[in-house]
């Protein structure tokens, strides 16, 4: 997901009704028919409409004005103009539609909502045929279109996933992901190698999990510190979360970067702290590693939370991760068949 982006402004106008017609039946032999003005077509609406295979919104960086088109005016011998066509925006799902003015949100297109209309075309006028009457036999006036109507709208993704990877800089997020998923996160030595979400996806009950690499978290991140709360908010629609923390001497003490990541995530969003929650130290492979994650996991801050060591390098801990994931991510009712759990 190169250039990812996840917020754009666009000013969106519904089409114009086509004006009505003023017309009269001329025929032969028939020199003073009646009027006979057909109705202007209807304006086109403005419509957003979700596709699955988008993964973000960088489509729109580059056309924030869309236009659906005005209807066409009525003609004679009644005939109708044609409805304007609709301005059909693609959007990924997940995406929240807020007001520019109120910063409402008007519209939450995940889920079962695919498609909204946003503003309505105008109606088309009425063709002189409809003012005909027994004290005005010959009308020679039609009803113009009604105006379209438009508005200025900020378009933001939140992405969807059922458990999302945070942890502080270089953590190995982006190694876990690529490990347990087809996915090819940039991994690198240095923080903040990660810049975007990644997403990968893992099998899990014969069903897609959607697994979600969160760029680091430092202290300071709800205040801006860092890459800030720009990506906070694609955590909030995770099932659960997936604390990752870095087992490695140069790392320092993990309860203090755990604390700090709940920390961070309580102050942009206390409710982010009541999902259901994995441990998951990584770099198993380094000297001291193990000693360090029996320790984590008879202390007292991991107290009725799953731990789980692993490492990216040798894959170690990978299966039980695997195990623990379908555990974490399961759906009420859904059947567990360990047979089904397997990495694509």
């Amino acid at each position: 997901m190169q250039q990812f982006v996840d917020e754009v402004t666009v000013t969106v106008h519904s089409g114009s009704g086509g004006p009505g017609a003023v017309s009269f039946r001329r025929e032969k032999y028939v020199p003073r028919g009646g009027p006979d003005g057909g109705d202007g077509g209807r304006g086109g609406n403005v419509v957003f409409r979700t596709k699955p295979n988008l993964k973000t919104l960088r489509h729109l960086r580059f056309k924030s004005t869309y236009r659906a088109e005005n209807g066409r005016p009525g003609e004679g011998a009644k005939r109708h103009g044609r409805d304007g066509a609709d301005a059909v925006i693609d959007v990924p799902p997940g995406t929240l539609i807020r007001s520019t003015e109120s910063g409402n949100v008007l519209v939450d297109l995940s889920g079962e909502t695919s498609e909204w209309v946003c503003l309505s075309g105008g109606r088309g006028g009425k063709g002189n045929t409809h003012f005909k009457s027994s004290r005005q036999q010959a009308p020679r006036f039609a009803q113009p279109g009604e105006e379209g109507s438009s508005a200025t709208l900020r378009v933001e993704l939140a992405l969807i996933a059922d458990a999302g990877f945070v942890g502080l800089p270089n953590a190995g997020k982006s190694s876990l992901l690529g490990a347990l998923t087809a996915a090819e996160p940039k991994v690198a030595g240095y923080p903040f190698t990660t810049t975007i979400p990644s997403l990968g996806v893992i099998k899990l009950f014969d069903r897609d999990v959607v697994l979600a690499d969160i760029p680091g978290i430092i202290e300071g991140a709800a205040d801006g510190a860092g890459l800030g709360l720009r990506f906070l908010k694609h955590i909030a629609r995770t099932r659960a979360l997936v604390f990752v923390l870095d087992l490695s001497e140069e790392a320092g003490d993990p309860e203090y970067s755990y604390h700090t990541l709940c920390e961070e995530l309580g102050r942009y969003e206390p409710a982010l702290l009541g999902k259901r929650r994995l441990i998951v130290g990584t770099k198993l492979d380094l000297d001291g590693t193990h000693e360090r994650l029996s320790e984590i996991r008879h202390a007292a801050w991991t107290e009725g939370a799953n731990v789980v060591g692993v490492s990216s390098f040798s894959r170690e801990g990978l299966d039980e991760l695997v195990e623990r994931l379908a555990e974490l991510t399961v759906v009420e009712g859904e059947r567990e068949d360990r047979d089904t759990w397997r990495i694509i």
